[in-house]
């Protein structure tokens, strides 16, 4: 009688989901796709071309074939999968800097630090690196840039449902708060022709993007203007838009980022907030929101919030929530609106 598999319970599921991640971070960081992009090869030239160890590596594909990132094309033989492309470092969905920097050394080690955190009250990042994270990046430019880039990935993948929700083309004169490389402004300059911009970062954030707005055609309409948002930001903008800001901080350095907004905003301007939003009480729709919460604790300190504590968070800015979007596919991102209190 044939035995049938059937999947784990869902606790031992989850556990099993992480070791995926690593395999699928391993393929990332070794640029086991690359190597693939022009067609199946043999395991044994993939592991010549990696200086990898033949036997080992050829577990880690059979891994990635089982996961779908790869197919089995012969005995020895693998090529690369649709699922596997956003593995690929130039394919235009690349999501590989986002999984070295997800699944990555440096964060795996802050993960290895929940528990401690949990009962300290401090970041696993802290406890595995001796700094927050953020002071870390400013310390180590190769990481900061894996983590600019992967920021960068995830901005490109999220701008179109964003900027649909957030309609910046209503407004004049927009400027990202905490912009990175320029990719979601970009997108929105391209967009509408009649807008202008500024990006506002630290230098290192806004290493890029430059090179990001040039290659948009937009950068004419856009300025660069490095600063610390806990400092002072740039006056004029009818719209300041921070995405995935807030939720890197807790409550009174959010606020604080806020009190600048808030000084830096003209008459009439508004506060566009684009974060994950929990509700009062959570379900297993919410997990994606959830597994961010808890990153957060781990990497920065920061949180994912329900609209009630961003009301709270706002009015301690003297700012007051006047719209909350949908939720935005596919990353449950909401566009929260807000005007002088």
């Amino acid at each position: 009688m044939p035995i049938t598999q059937t999947e784990p319970p869902p606790v031992q599921q989850r556990l099993f989901d992480a070791m995926a991640g690593k395999i699928v971070h391993a393929a990332a960081e070794l640029r086991v796709c690359d190597l693939l992009a022009n067609g199946p090869r043999a395991a044994a030239a993939l592991a010549t071309a990696l200086d990898a160890d033949p036997g080992s590596l050829r577990r880690l594909l059979r891994a990635l074939a089982g996961l779908g990132v790869l197919e089995q094309a012969g005995d020895d033989a693998f090529s690369l999968t649709p699922a596997g492309r956003p593995l690929l470092g130039d394919a235009p969905d690349s999501a590989r800097e986002l999984c070295v920097m997800l699944a990555g050394a440096e964060n795996w080690r802050s993960w290895e630090h929940l528990v401690p955190a949990v009962r300290a009250g401090v970041t696993g990042w802290e406890l595995a690196h001796g700094m927050p994270a953020f002071e870390y990046y400013g310390r180590h430019p190769g990481s900061a840039a894996n983590f600019n880039a992967a920021m960068a990935e995830h901005s490109r993948d999220a701008a179109a449902g964003i900027l649909a929700a957030a309609d910046l083309g209503r407004f004049g004169a927009v400027t990202d708060v905490g912009g990175g490389d320029g990719t979601l402004l970009a997108r929105a300059l391209r967009d509408h022709p009649g807008l202008t911009g500024t990006v506002f970062d630290l230098p290192a954030g806004l290493a890029s993007a430059a090179a990001t707005l040039a290659e948009a055609g937009v950068a004419d309409r856009c300025r660069l203007v490095p600063g610390d948002f806990f400092e002072n930001l740039p006056g004029g903008a009818d719209a300041y838009v921070l995405k995935q800001v807030l939720h890197d901080w807790d409550d009174e350095r959010a606020a604080a980022i806020l009190r600048n907004v808030r000084a830096a905003m003209p008459d009439g301007a508004r506060v566009l907030v684009v974060d994950r939003m929990l509700p009062e009480r959570v379900g297993p729709g919410d997990v994606p929101t959830l597994l961010v919460d808890v990153l957060m604790l781990v990497v920065t300190g920061g949180r994912e919030r329900t609209e009630a504590e961003f009301g709270d968070l706002l009015a301690r800015a003297g700012l007051k929530l006047d719209r909350v979007g949908e939720r935005i596919a596919p990353f449950g991102y909401h566009v929260l609106e807000a005007v002088a209190a």
